[in-house]
């Protein structure tokens, strides 16, 4: 077959098509939980740049996390709640592209973010007199960097890789969104190259930074056993349950994907993808503001003006 040249190429984002009622059923749930993201999210950033009480590290990485995951979901949902209540379930090749870069950068910045939050648990919990010297807002800002840049490097380095293929016809893309595993699939030459990078990609960007983040809690972990009174131990475990909670929803999810047995049952596969990129940023402002009393007492501040 003769290859294709890019401006001829558009791919059919197949989703759930054999299950329509399902499709109708799915926009409203994503439109609801797209809501809530930018809603939730957006109040989040929104609070740690007004109220001076949340000018901490701890809150200028929770708003960085709250930036990547509006970023992270408007780079696919609003396209695909298109694609639900639509016949025509087409993309073209640029726009397959951005998608699948824009979103491969802000899961991999998410992963080096999560580490960089666990690191500074682990300074305020195992140093704590020393913390405000370690954490400065240089480095602060050094560490939030990183992690974008990171996450581009990784992006990049999959896109590059994956634009050079060549693609000859088949053009369905087994999913709701421009996944980059199922892309590279579809080119008609030999992937082993973008197959190896991808694995290497997961292993630097998911594993390592989980290693890391097992190694600040153990850690964290001896540190608060080893303090006297309950109500310290309370206090210490509480500043880390929402860090722990999001860190356990989100590579819980990962692993669930990656480890589980062999199903013939895609549709199944594609439902645990869509719950990775849409009910995890949606959750992350609710689980970190919860129990938080100081982005409550800063939710208040912000009623009460206006």
């Amino acid at each position: 077959m003769d290859r294709m040249n890019w401006t001829e190429i558009e791919f059919i984002l197949q989703g759930l098509s054999e299950y329509p009622r399902v499709e109708k059923l799915l926009f409203v749930i994503c439109l609801m939980m797209y809501l809530v993201i930018l809603l939730g999210n957006s109040t989040l950033i929104i609070l740690t740049l007004l109220d001076s009480r949340l000018h901490m590290p701890m809150y200028f990485f929770l708003g960085n996390l709250s930036f990547l995951d509006i970023w992270y979901t408007s780079t696919f949902i609003p396209s695909m709640l298109i694609h639900f209540l639509s016949q025509k379930k087409t993309i073209s090749f640029t726009r397959c592209v951005v998608q699948m870069s824009v979103s491969y950068t802000m899961g991999s910045a998410e992963c080096v973010l999560l580490t960089v939050m666990a690191y500074d648990r682990y300074v305020a919990i195992c140093n704590p007199l020393r913390y405000s010297i370690i954490i400065s807002k240089a480095l602060c800002i050094q560490m939030a960097a990183l992690s974008w840049g990171l996450g581009f490097l990784n992006s990049l380095t999959e896109t590059i890789l994956a634009i050079r293929l060549p693609f000859c016809g088949k053009n369905i893309i087994n999913h709701f969104v421009c996944e980059i595993l199922a892309f590279v699939k579809l080119a008609c030459t030999d992937i082993s190259l973008n197959e190896i990078t991808i694995m290497l990609g997961n292993v630097l960007f998911l594993f390592s930074p989980l290693l890391l983040i097992c190694i600040s809690y153990v850690f964290i972990l001896s540190t608060v056993l080893r303090i006297n009174s309950a109500e310290g131990r309370k206090k210490a475990f509480s500043t880390c349950s929402a860090h722990l909670t999001v860190v356990t929803m989100f590579y819980g999810t990962i692993l669930l994907m990656y480890m589980k047995p062999k199903s013939k049952d895609s549709a199944f596969n594609k439902l645990i993808a869509l719950f990775y990129g849409v009910v995890t940023p949606m959750l992350n402002p609710i689980i970190y503001s919860l129990r938080n009393t100081e982005v409550h007492g800063a939710m208040r501040k912000l009623m009460t003006r206006h």
